[in-house]
């Protein structure tokens, strides 16, 4: 098991989203994406065996990956307008947040790589924020 029992000083705190989903993670900023990937991966198992959802307005799911390597991962193109899309991060195996210039609270999307994908394939990440709007809107 990935999970560790206590928080670190050093740890980050990772807002990790997808669709409607945000899962807050502690890591090592010195960790591999790699050992990130699988933590994430065993989390949304326990959390989530149906699959994720991308949208409130629908109930289909994502499957989950059986592989930890078919996580990618991606920043805001503005931190702080995070409706302004994506850029992958390709993170290599050596790869960390530190590496990476990661921060503390920082937002990172996620998407997974089908695994007959070729290197080619360019992984979509979907990130629904809700809008207050949604809130009030009249019925």
């Amino acid at each position: 098991m990935v999970r560790r029992n206590e928080i670190l000083d050093i740890d980050l705190s990772i807002n990790f989203k997808y669709g409607i989903h945000t899962i807050i993670l502690f890591v090592d900023p010195t960790n591999p994406f790699r050992d990130i990937a699988d933590e994430l991966l065993e989390i949304l198992k326990e959390r989530y065996p149906e699959g994720l959802k991308a949208s409130l307005v629908s109930q289909e799911k994502t499957k989950l990956p059986d592989d930890p390597l078919q996580i990618e991962f991606a920043l805001p193109k503005s931190p702080t307008d995070l409706s302004q899309d994506w850029n992958p991060l390709k993170a290599g195996k050596k790869d960390t947040p530190a590496s990476k210039g990661l921060k503390d609270n920082s937002v990172v999307a996620f998407a997974f790589r089908p695994q007959d994908a070729d290197e080619d394939y360019e992984v979509e990440f979907v990130v629904d924020f809700p809008r207050f709007q949604d809130d009030y809107e009249e019925e």
